[in-house]
């Protein structure tokens, strides 16, 4: 969409009349009817949910315009103020652009649909944040336009390279949160699972994470608990703790190259005697692990660790396994959703049904599977069923 489309009402138009001291004529019988399609909050945010799902198919980003009358509502605003609101971003909005109530008569929202690709993020946003402006200007007197406050979200987000701080735009998944509150007691419960489990395996085991450290201290130089940066949900940054499997002071660009080309589908199988086996998603023969590392590996040993990550809160015992930043740099869009829709875990869906022999598209299907179909008997499935795949192995490295 080229955004110079979008224009505000002409100045001093009829509707708009302005009265010598700056302030607007309280004409509204003579504002522009405007649109008949203003969105409950329900469909709305239905909507949104739909026209996110297109986006990340198509690769065609829309912008989300928030305009929040809170402030309007404690001095007063009068049914009258929102109608004529409502009109004058009809008017500023195409045929084709969705308008509907993101927080019902508090928050009205505008969706700009098939935004022109060449245009960055930014740019169209500060655009069309202009623009409205303008329209607002153009009607209300200063204070009361002064009192809707504006925000404007680009989807796609922009996750650039290298940038410290990649938390999501919460404001494009209300759906989540609706879902969060929707699910709140079950949540509290697989929360309360996360603090009792953890703690209990971390007390269970303690005997073998001892020997288990001394065994990485005299294999190799180095710490024995091995810090790496992951993204958890909605990409909020945590150290992810693991036994150290790999010897100090490796060079991690193997690692980030092969993940890249895994995930671009650029990883041919190996051969065998019966001919080529299935892609991994993890490096085998890696010659930066130790001898006892690839122990660790095979069993998952070396993931013990996660359960102080789940006792802090960062991850869960069941869910989504958290990606690195570099990882998370290659997503295609629809890919993004496995770290905004549920938290990360040390177990889940995907561990227990294919491990590391399923292609990375495969992996994220699972994962959303078990996003979209989340209950607790799933959970409890899922972690009876990971002794079993961790007994056997089974596209382990």
């Amino acid at each position: 969409m080229a955004p110079s489309r979008l224009a505000p009402p002409p100045r001093g138009g009829r509707g708009a009349q302005q009265k010598g001291d700056g302030r607007m004529s309280s004409r509204f019988s003579e504002a522009p009817t405007g649109r008949k399609d203003i969105l409950t909050e329900e469909v709305f945010h239905a909507i949104l949910t739909l026209e996110r799902r297109r986006a990340e198919r198509s690769k065609n980003p829309f912008v989300l315009m928030l305009l929040d009358l809170r402030a309007m509502h404690k001095n007063g605003a009068e049914a009258p103020f929102v109608k004529r609101l409502t009109s004058i971003v009809s008017d500023a909005a195409r045929e084709s652009d969705i308008i509907g109530w993101y927080e019902e008569q508090s928050i009205l929202a505008l969706i700009f649909t098939e935004i022109n690709l060449e245009e960055k993020g930014p740019v169209v946003t500060e655009v069309l944040h202009s623009k409205v402006s303008a329209a607002l200007h153009d009607n209300f007197d200063h204070k009361s336009a002064a009192n809707i406050r504006i925000s404007v979200h680009f989807f796609p987000e922009s996750w650039d390279k290298g940038q410290s701080v990649r938390e999501a735009d919460i404001k494009l998944y209300p759906d989540l949160s609706r879902e969060r509150s929707g699910k709140r007691l079950p949540r509290i419960v697989k929360r309360g699972m996360d603090i009792v489990g953890g703690a209990a395996l971390l007390l269970i085991l303690s005997p073998v994470l001892a020997i288990i450290a001394l065994a990485i201290k005299l294999n190799s130089k180095g710490p024995v608990i091995f810090e790496q940066e992951r993204l958890g949900q909605f990409g909020k940054r945590f150290k992810c703790l693991k036994f150290r499997t790999m010897y100090a002071n490796n060079d991690p660009k193997i690692h980030r190259e092969y993940v890249q080309r895994f995930i671009g589908g650029q990883v041919a199988g190996q051969q065998n005697n019966n001919g080529a086996e299935p892609v991994v998603y993890k490096i085998t023969n890696d010659p930066r692990v130790t001898p006892i590392g690839r122990f660790l590996r095979k069993t998952s040993l070396d993931e013990c660790p996660q359960f102080w990550n789940v006792l802090r809160g960062e991850m869960s015992l069941v869910g989504p396994r958290p990606p690195v930043p570099y990882e998370f740099e290659v997503y295609d869009f629809w890919h993004r959703r496995r770290v905004l829709e549920i938290k990360p875990g040390v177990t889940g869906l995907w561990q227990v049904s294919g491990r590391s022999r399923t292609c990375f598209d495969d992996m994220v299907r699972l994962d959303l599977r078990y996003s979209q179909s989340w209950s607790l008997w799933l959970d409890l499935k899922i972690l009876l069923a990971t002794p079993l795949a961790i007994f056997t192995g089974d596209g382990a490295f």
